[in-house]
């Protein structure tokens, strides 16, 4: 059985958040490590959705991009073997940013295929690393631009940027997929 210090700081924000928001689901830690780590409960503890709990710290680039500073809630930066998100036995993944600036944090919340699908569409099949950039500006959207250009960037800054496969707007925040399950 795994220790309870052992949980991640992303996996305690995601539980913190729905504890606090949903007082009468219950959140649960696996004794073992199986690609699932936390499930929740309704209720009545009857059904259960796994999440795979991702974390970023928040960084924004260096790059002097000023306007895209001001314009950022938060950016996370994740490595992805595109073969244990295809095997993800979890029903959504979680990606958990943290704002360092606005003290407030960040769900990127979708089920594995969605995000494998996203990815291969953006990046390309047959990597055996996807590099991934997740940003949420201060107006509530949410781009994945990692290997987008400086000008792309600011378009994405000045809500201006369109690309249905790197928006991952809908998703932002969207524990009503859960809430869906639970019910």
């Amino acid at each position: 059985m795994r220790p309870l210090f052992t949980v991640h700081a992303a996996e305690y924000l995601v539980g913190a958040y729905v504890e606090r928001t949903y007082p009468r689901w219950s959140v649960w830690i696996p004794s073992k490590d199986t690609g699932i780590d936390l499930l929740v409960t309704g209720a009545r503890n009857r059904k259960a959705v796994s999440l795979q709990v991702k974390f970023s710290k928040d960084f924004h680039r260096t790059d002097g991009a000023s306007l895209l500073q001001s314009r950022l809630l938060a950016t996370g930066w994740w490595t992805h073997d595109p073969s244990k998100i295809r095997q993800s036995r979890a029903d959504f993944w979680v990606f958990a940013l943290p704002s360092l600036v606005e003290r407030q944090t960040s769900f990127i919340i979708l089920p594995p295929a969605e995000l494998l699908r996203r990815f291969r569409a953006i990046h390309g099949r047959g990597k055996t690393r996807i590099h991934s950039y997740l940003q949420v500006t201060k107006t509530k959207r949410c781009w994945e631009t990692r290997g987008l250009t400086k000008a792309d960037r600011e378009l994405v800054a000045l809500d201006r940027y369109s690309n249905p496969d790197r928006d991952f707007t809908v998703f932002l925040n969207a524990w009503k997929q859960v809430e869906k399950k639970l019910k």
